[in-house]
């Protein structure tokens, strides 16, 4: 089939992949002028790094160099997502600076219209724009003065220089992994540096104590099974039931680790509640850096903050917190999140796509119910996602070879619905509109891999509940479909 990819990131170059070896033409749009989505050169901000180790954060067929860093730098990943893309032959696929303005069904094709008002028709499309695609900055009162009298408000993916900031006075906005990064990054030549932080999370060290990798304990299937699943399996029933109390203190643990390695009580940082309560919010990785700058001054956290308005006092950029404190702030970053939305579908697909909440409704975060011939990729916030996406990059191939004997739509919408239910419980709500998969990463792995009929063999995945899971464990599965796909009956292209 021919098949148009909205996304050269993580998830647009994976699926081109594995769409390529099974045998589709496959083309890929990107507005950016180069591969990577969030690593794009056009969206780095500086001190941009994995969440994930290396390892982790890799193709199952693919290894990241060997001299790279535990955790790469986002022009590393960058340079790792262009090899990938030219060792799989996506290179020649590719069609980067092209927007694509809409997509529309028509007389049984969907037919894709860029910017530049080229037209192009293709049996299936997949949208693998990604769920961190367009950044939200708070509409904040006084803009226009603040930005007369020279004041900057930028979201954090246009922040790209941190030269930007020398001699300036700095507030970050946000109290996430990417502003954390800014902020650390920032720092050291910003005038002053301010941290204004709505509600503070709880951060993981990357070495626990400064002697386990974070990695052993949360990026295992245990750690994976101290969260609350839909459905306990196995060793997770005793979990959450027996042995309920175990799983909490061995979470709860690492809050007081972290309260003590990094002197939280000291500086007023212990966010509230249990380190348990993770997942309501974001799981997120220490900045190295973040509160040694505390610790010495070069860095102030504002806890339980919003700025209220934006103002020129004296004539110079000021910025005035909720509690009345009034900052100078030449420049003010905005690390507040993202907006997931496809703008270039048409609105009777879109009725068909949002619950009444906003919420995607994707079968096992690929398929939409009821918009047969579309797909998605990407929108299963994950800390694997390259694994995640090529898992799910391998279902829609199966599906297009007729691989897939999928529940009927009832059903699906049924099993959507439940989800999107748990999650709203699990996360209290914090779930992304539905694209956050976080922390039922390898549930997810196992659920659309249980579709396809293919898994790894069961010791290894015994060998992944105490020891970080493994990709590359995973590198054997795509050969595998792709076998069965050759000699299945050839597929009847059902109308759309």
């Amino acid at each position: 089939m021919r098949v148009a990819i909205i996304g050269a990131g993580v998830a647009g170059l994976t699926t081109a992949k594995v769409l390529l070896q099974a045998g589709h033409d496959v083309e890929v749009f990107d507005k950016t002028p180069d591969i990577g989505g969030v690593w794009s050169r056009t969206r780095r901000y500086p001190g941009l790094t994995t969440q994930s180790p290396k390892a982790q954060y890799s193709f199952s067929d693919f290894p990241m160099p060997r001299e790279f860093p535990e955790w790469p730098s986002g022009a590393q990943i960058q340079e790792y997502l262009a090899a990938y893309a030219d060792e799989f032959g996506v290179t020649p696929r590719l069609r980067l600076d092209t927007e694509v303005e809409s997509v529309v069904l028509e007389d049984g094709r969907w037919v894709v219209t860029t910017a530049a008002r080229e037209t192009l028709g293709y049996d299936r499309v997949v949208v693998a724009n990604g769920v961190f695609s367009e950044p939200a900055i708070p509409d904040y009162p006084g803009r226009a003065e603040f930005e007369a009298a020279g004041g900057r408000l930028l979201a954090g993916s246009d922040f790209h220089d941190g030269e930007d900031a020398r001699g300036k006075h700095v507030l970050v906005v946000g109290y996430g992994k990417s502003a954390c990064d800014v902020t650390v990054a920032i720092s050291d030549v910003a005038a002053s540096t301010d941290v204004i932080a709505r509600q503070l999370l709880w951060k993981v060290p990357r070495q626990i104590a400064g002697v386990l990798n974070f990695k052993m304990l949360l990026l295992t299937r245990m750690g994976e099974a101290l969260f609350r699943y839909r459905r306990l399996r196995g060793f997770e029933k005793f979990l959450h039931g027996a042995g309920n109390r175990l799983r909490r203190a061995l979470l709860n643990t690492v809050g007081s680790v972290s309260v003590r390695q990094f002197g939280l009580a000291r500086h007023d940082l212990v966010p509230r509640g249990e380190m348990e309560h993770i997942i309501k919010n974001a799981i997120g990785l220490v900045t190295e850096g973040f509160f040694e700058g505390v610790a010495d001054g070069s860095i102030r956290v504002h806890r339980d903050q919003v700025i209220t308005r934006l103002f020129a006092g004296d004539g110079r950029p000021m910025a005035e917190l909720a509690d009345g404190t009034v900052l100078p702030a030449d420049l003010v970053v905005c690390a507040t999140g993202f907006t997931q939305g496809v703008p270039f579908l048409p609105e009777p697909v879109q009725e068909r796509l949002f619950d009444e909440r906003g919420n995607f409704l994707l079968y096992r975060q690929i398929q939409p119910i009821g918009v047969p011939g579309l797909y998605f990729n990407g929108y299963n916030s994950s800390l694997f996602s390259p694994l995640n996406a090529e898992i799910a990059a391998l279902w829609i191939a199966a599906d297009l070879g007729g691989a897939l004997n999928l529940p009927d739509e009832t059903t699906r919408r049924e099993d959507v619905v439940a989800q999107l239910a748990f999650m709203d419980t699990a996360t209290d709500k914090h779930h992304s509109r539905g694209t956050k998969i976080i922390p039922f990463s390898i549930h997810n792995v196992d659920e659309v891999l249980g579709d396809i009929g293919v898994q790894i063999g069961r010791f290894t995945r015994f060998t992944h509940w105490l020891n970080p899971v493994a990709p590359s464990a995973y590198r054997s599965l795509t050969p595998k479909l792709l076998a069965r796909l050759e000699t299945a009956p050839e597929p009847v292209k059902a109308p759309l």
